[in-house]
């Protein structure tokens, strides 16, 4: 699998010209041309640069200064928070992106003129899902404290949708617990998942010792749904559990929650009769999971 990987790499790194230094025939690289494009007519903050690009820092700067000094950008503070930095295209730049987007449409074009209607079709279907894929593979999950911003806005998102959904709206002083002491070590643990540094879905445990294990907090955002976000926060929810020698995990959850119920009974958790009051529920869940070992430090 690892050399297809490497050999569909090698394809599409030739094929787009990313090993030409003067890529769409213009006098800079491809990364400083992806860059001025990412920058686009409104301009961008450079800390949002490197993290959707997933750059270093280092890297970043230089491009920044050569497209700079070639009189296509300017870096300067933002307007509302001077400490931030702010990469802006000068007249020049917003022509010469101009240049790039039609250079762009027409390799995009000579990829697929050669092929037939129904290749085409194939290639441009191939392409979504492997985009599909690479995106879920570029998504983050660890743990973190649950009063980080990150998971405070997880959770405002998620009691949001719940209220949106809800046949009675949502108020989570009504619900059983989950406080931040209670998804905090050693008491629980909160896992929230991000995709170019940005929080996509979370995922909380409350610990009881060796009792069975609450599952809170389960939410993913709309836009993140299909890349598998939940199952892969559901699997290391399961692991950590595990690892602490836990071999019960619980959970409850609302009859509209459909998605969240068709995942749990695909994973191996049982429907179980009420092991709790909680208001909101309308069906209960169990699975046991096996104990492992934890990883060396």
């Amino acid at each position: 699998m690892i050399s297809e990987v490497r050999r569909f790499n090698r394809i599409v790194t030739q094929r787009v010209g990313a090993l030409n230094d003067h890529f769409l025939s213009r006098d800079r690289s491809l990364g400083e041309a992806r860059l001025l494009w990412e920058i686009g007519p409104e301009g961008r903050d450079v800390r949002s640069l490197r993290s959707q690009l997933e750059l270093d820092s280092g890297y970043v700067s230089r491009l920044l200064r050569s497209l700079e000094a070639a009189g296509l950008i300017t870096v300067g503070p933002g307007a509302s928070d001077k400490r931030v930095r702010v990469a802006r295209l000068t007249r020049l730049g917003l022509a010469e992106r101009k240049v790039l987007d039609r250079r762009s449409d027409e390799l995009a074009a000579s990829l697929l003129a050669p092929l037939g209607a129904r290749q085409r079709d194939r290639l441009v279907a191939a392409m979504a899902d492997v985009e599909r894929l690479l995106t879920a593979a570029m998504v983050v999950i660890s743990p973190i404290d649950p009063s980080h911003p990150n998971a405070r806005y997880c959770l405002r998102e998620y009691f949001s949708e719940l209220n949106q959904r809800f046949d009675t709206g949502f108020d989570p002083a009504r619900s059983i617990s989950a406080l931040d002491e209670e998804m905090r070590p050693p008491a629980g643990l909160f896992l929230v998942a991000t995709l170019h540094g940005d929080p996509i879905g979370s995922g909380a445990l409350k610990l009881h010792g060796r009792k069975p294990v609450e599952l809170k907090r389960m939410w993913v955002a709309e836009s993140a749904r299909g890349l598998g976000v939940g199952r892969r926060l559901l699997t290391e929810l399961e692991n950590q559990a595990a690892q602490r020698g836990v071999r019960t995990i619980r959970l409850e959850t609302n009859k509209t929650l459909a998605e969240a119920i068709s995942l749990y009974r695909s994973t191996g958790y049982v429907e179980v009769a009420p092991f709790n009051d909680e208001p909101y529920a309308h069906h209960w869940f169990e699975k046991q999971i096996g104990s492992i070992r934890p990883p060396k430090p």
